[in-house]
C-alpha cells in the first residue's frame, strides 16, 4: 500500500503530537509542515529529525506538496476555511476540536465531505480512549434518566496563559473543551438534547469585552436526563475540584478518581486531561432497612495511553477509515451535534435565555 501523504498545519501542543503519530505510523509520510511562525515549524521539523519540507502558507503548501490528507491542528477560526479547500482540493482532512466556530460552518464541512467522497475525522480524542470508553459503557447500565456531572477547570499559567488567551479570540472554554464533554453526554443517553442554559463570567480585563473565561452549561435531554458542564482558564482559578467526572443512574453511579491527575499543579497540564487511573461503580441495591446490599466496584485504568498515544490512536482511526472505506457517519453528524450544543450553551451566557435545540 502506498503512504498517504499528509500536510500537517499548526505546530502547537496538539500539532507537535499528531506530527508524531503521522512520523510513526507506517501508512503515513508526512509532507509538509506549515505554520506561521519559522521557529514552530523549525521545532517541530527538529523533533522529528529535521528531513521535512516546510511552508509559512496554507495555500502554497497544499499546492506544492499535494497531500492525501491535511491535519488542521490550528486555532478554531481558521478550521472552516482550511477544511473547506483541503476537501475541494481532494483531500481527506483531520481537524482539532472544536470543528468550526458556528454550526453552519460545521455544517459545511461535513456536507462538502460528504459530496466529495471524503472522510472528516475530528479531535475529539475521548473517542479513542479505552478507559472514557469503559466510562460511556458504565454509564449505560445505570438506567435512565442520568445525571451527568463534568468540569474541567484550568489554573493557567506562563505559556498556557497566552495559549488560552489566543483560544479565546475564538472561543470560550465551554466551546474550546466543552465539546468532549457533550459529545461524551450524548454517547451515554442516547437521547436527543432538547435544551441548554448557561452562565459565565469575565474574570479579567486581558481578554475581550464580550468574552468570558469562566462558564457552566446545562443540557436538558428527551429522555429525562440532565448533565452540567463547568470550565474556565485563568491566573485566577482555584486548583480544588477542577476535575469532577461521574455520572448518576437509577441503579447507581460512575466515577473517574483519578487522584494524580485530579492533584494539585495538575489543571493546566495537557498530559493530565485525559488520565482517569480508576473508575469506581457505586450500587443502589438496598435491603429492606435501606442498607447497602452491594459493595463498589473499581475499574484500574492504570495501562492507558499517554496523550501522544492518543493522538496516534485518532490518526489510525483516520487511516483505517481512509484505507477501508469505513463509514463514519456517526463520528461526523456527532461533532456537529456537540458544537450545535455548546454553541447553544454560549448563546445562553450573552442572552440570559434557555436555548431550545
Amino acid at each position: 500500500m502506498e503512504k498517504l501523504k499528509v500536510m500537517i498545519v499548526g505546530c502547537g501542543n496538539m500539532g507537535t503530537s499528531h506530527a508524531k503519530a503521522y512520523h510513526n505510523i507506517e501508512g503515513y509520510e508526512l509532507c509538509a509542515i506549515v505554520d506561521k511562525s519559522e521557529a514552530n515549524r523549525e521545532k517541530v521539523n527538529k523533533l522529528l529529525g529535521g528531513n521535512y519540507p516546510l511552508y509559512e502558507d496554507f495555500d502554497d503548501a497544499l499546492a506544492k506538496a499535494k497531500p492525501d490528507v491535511v491535519s488542521i491542528c490550528t486555532y478554531p477560526d481558521s478550521h472552516e476555511g482550511f477544511a473547506i479547500k483541503a476537501l475541494e482540493a481532494g483531500c481527506h482532512v483531520f481537524v482539532e476540536k472544536p470543528l468550526a466556530t458556528t454550526v453552519k460552518g460545521a455544517e459545511n464541512i461535513i456536507s462538502t465531505a460528504r459530496r466529495l467522497g471524503k472522510k472528516v475525522v475530528v479531535g475529539y480524542i475521548l473517542r479513542q480512549h479505552p478507559s472514557w470508553k469503559k466510562f460511556i459503557e458504565l454509564a449505560k447500565g445505570l438506567g435512565k434518566p442520568l445525571v451527568m456531572r463534568m468540569n474541567l477547570n484550568q489554573q493557567s499559567h506562563g505559556f498556557m496563559w497566552n495559549v488560552h488567551k489566543n483560544l479565546m479570540k475564538g472561543a470560550s472554554p465551554i466551546v474550546d473543551c466543552g465539546v468532549h464533554y457533550v459529545d461524551v453526554m450524548c454517547q451515554m443517553t442516547g437521547a436527543k438534547p432538547v435544551s441548554v442554559h448557561a452562565i459565565g463570567a469575565r474574570l479579567t480585563d486581558q481578554i475581550a469585552p464580550d468574552q468570558y473565561n469562566y462558564g457552566q452549561l446545562q443540557v436538558t435531554f428527551d429522555d429525562g436526563s440532565v448533565g452540567w458542564y463547568e470550565a474556565g482558564w485563568g491566573p485566577m482559578a482555584s486548583q480544588k475540584a477542577f476535575f469532577v467526572k461521574d455520572v448518576w443512574g437509577p441503579k447507581g453511579s460512575a466515577t473517574i478518581d483519578a487522584k494524580n491527575a485530579g492533584a494539585e499543579g495538575k489543571s493546566d497540564n495537557v498530559d493530565s486531561h485525559t488520565k482517569t487511573e480508576q473508575i469506581r461503580v457505586h450500587y443502589a441495591d438496598q435491603n429492606s432497612e435501606n442498607e447497602f446490599t452491594r459493595q463498589d466496584e473499581w475499574f484500574s485504568t492504570e495501562d492507558e495511553p499517554d496523550h501522544d498515544g492518543l493522538c496516534q490512536r485518532e490518526q489510525e482511526f483516520l487511516l483505517d477509515a481512509i484505507v477501508n472505506n469505513k463509514d463514519i457517519s456517526e463520528h461526523m453528524d456527532a461533532a456537529v451535534q456537540s458544537l450545535r450544543i455548546v454553541l447553544a450553551a454560549d448563546k445562553s451566557v450573552k442572552t440570559g435565555e434557555v436555548v431550545k435545540l
